[in-house]
């Protein structure tokens, strides 16, 4: 018999989930007090989404219990923990592009707009989906003609009004009308909020929120949150970043291994205690480069760059004119938007007229202007891509197959047109082993590896090169503590080899702590540059708004 308590908005008790060999949480209890923001940490990987997307009703737990208010729960779909007051919102926002803002959040809730409203704990089907039909749940039908059929203009009236109304109350501002694939990030995110109000949610479970928030984007996101939590909703905040964690929550609870190993109130801890939890080590949390005078050659010229827009009538890079050095690290550091997304396309696409308009652009003194990606790359070129889903992986594939490419005409794995495969199996397991990929299966398709480690997998298999020239863009975008000091001291150590290293990043602390000499870009042009030593966080943030 499960006891109750009343005081506690959410319990998980003894929560076990394995996939397949793999155990993603082992007896997890988690007490999340009402009305409070509470943070929960660690590695990627460490079984933190696993455990709320049980609490959302997402997967089902082999084994433990899920109480809300004290009360047992049995979910055999997110339906059921909705109709109970739990709402999730996801790392990849689960709306229609085409569709507006307003239509995203009632697609699904008709019941809700004839003027009833839904009792907790019965569920209300959206109208006119066929019997079967199966949709990612969350989801909004992408069928508008339904829409107009259960609602009628007097019942999206209605919907329009209560949501205004909690726009207000939460100042949540949105654009009702307009598609949401026309609206900021930080306004979709709004949007799947207000969803979740609407459906009446008590309990708001965000999977890593500022994953693609820009940072003014990120502290509009935990004024919100800390409303929603002074008007006594409770707030769980999934992250890997601390600072996020020390500044906006409550209290924090540290995973690991699929198991809670530690709790605090987060004015009682440290980011140095609650990295070395996460990890189970002690962790350096901001790796500095030793300073290096680079002689070498020109690893890397560009010389008057520009790249239209995508209507061609402005630049969105502008006269860029720069070098890196065999031996250094040149950081590029600007608010995203600013070109830098059009300048990596360019290095490794300057054929193509719409990533290259004009300019020259050599790598280990060759011009490469007229080149393929592909004779680009073997020139000892490794590039650790913005997006790892779309530029570094194939999903469906199994890790072992994702290591190979870029890597399948080298002759440590090619012999006469034949993959070895043996050869292959070694490298990539001892690469996985080597980097910590989890879990290290390499049969496993890549996509459903976590965030980081998918980006750890990149990594390996880029440093296999040998490279030459470095590109890193976004390096250690959603990545742990633990990964991001791997990752930063192996950039280092291809530094300190003799490669030339690019590192894009709009982590300033990360620019600062790596680079040899700083870039900054504002408006596609170089906006500053400084030597290491010869800058500051201020000086830096000035110069990344156009001052």
């Amino acid at each position: 018999m499960i006891s109750s308590g009343s005081e506690v908005a959410v319990e998980l008790r003894g929560i076990t989930k394995q996939f397949g060999s793999v155990l993603a949480n082992a007896g997890v209890d988690l007490r999340v007090e009402p009305g409070t923001i509470q943070g929960l940490i660690g590695e990627n990987g460490a079984g933190k989404s696993t455990a709320m997307k049980i609490l959302y009703g997402l997967y089902r737990p082999d084994s433990g219990h899920i109480l809300i208010r004290g009360q047992p729960q049995v979910w055999s779909s997110p339906r059921d923990a909705i109709a109970q007051g739990i709402g999730m919102v996801h790392q990849h926002f689960m709306l229609a592009g085409p569709y507006s803002a307003l239509d995203n959040i009632i697609l699904g809730a008709e019941g809700e707009g004839r003027g009833g409203r839904e009792r907790r704990g019965s569920r209300v089907e959206g109208r006119g989906q066929p019997s079967g039909a199966m949709r990612r749940e969350g989801a909004p039908d992408p069928r508008p003609p339904t829409l107009v059929r259960a609602w009628g203009i007097l019942g999206r009236k209605h919907a329009r009004e209560r949501l205004e109304a909690l726009a207000a109350q939460y100042r949540l501002s949105v654009d009702w009308e307009a598609p949401i694939e026309q609206l900021p990030v930080g306004i979709q995110q709004r949007v799947e909020i207000l969803k979740l109000l609407y459906h009446r949610a008590d309990v708001l479970i965000l999977d890593e929120p500022t994953a693609v928030l820009t940072p003014q984007e990120t502290n509009d996101l935990f004024a919100n949150l800390k409303k929603l939590r002074d008007e006594g909703k409770t707030i769980i905040f999934v992250t890997h970043k601390l600072k996020e964690v020390m500044a906006f929550t409550d209290r924090v609870t540290v995973f690991r291994g699929g198991s809670v190993v530690g709790e605090a109130l987060t004015s009682q801890t440290s980011p140095q205690e609650l990295a070395d939890l996460m990890v189970g080590r002690k962790v350096v949390l901001n790796v500095q480069a030793p300073p290096t005078q680079a002689t070498g050659k020109a690893a890397l010229e560009v010389e008057a760059l520009v790249v239209s827009g995508t209507r061609g009538a402005t630049h969105r890079v502008s006269n860029v004119t720069f070098s890196v050095r065999s031996g250094e690290i040149v950081g590029i550091a600007g608010v995203e938007g600013n070109g830098q997304s059009e300048l990596l396309q360019a290095l490794l696409h300057p054929r193509e007229p719409q990533c290259r308009k004009a300019g020259r652009i050599s790598i280990t003194g060759m011009d490469v202007t007229q080149m393929t990606a592909r004779e680009i790359r073997n020139l000892g070129v490794s590039l650790i891509p913005e997006d790892r889903l779309h530029e570094g992986l194939l999903p469906e594939w199994p890790l072992r197959d994702n290591f190979l490419l870029g890597l399948q005409h080298s002759a440590a794995f090619n012999r006469a047109g034949f993959i070895c495969s043996s050869n292959l199996q070694a490298a990539a397991a001892k690469a996985v082993n080597e980097y910590d990929v989890r879990p290290a299966n390499l049969a496993l398709s890549a996509g459903n590896l976590s965030g980081g480690n998918q980006q750890k997998l990149i990594v390996a298999r880029e440093f296999e090169r040998r490279p030459k020239l470095l590109i890193a863009a976004q390096p250690t975008r959603g990545v742990d503590v633990g990964a991001t000091e791997f990752i930063h001291r192996r950039i280092i150590k291809a530094r300190d080899e003799g490669a030339g290293v690019l590192l894009v990043s709009s982590e300033l602390e990360e620019i600062m702590a790596l680079s040899d000499r700083i870039l900054v870009m504002y408006e596609g042009r170089i906006a500053g540059e400084f030597a290491k030593g010869n800058f500051s966080e201020s000086l830096l943030g000035l110069r990344m708004g156009g001052g």
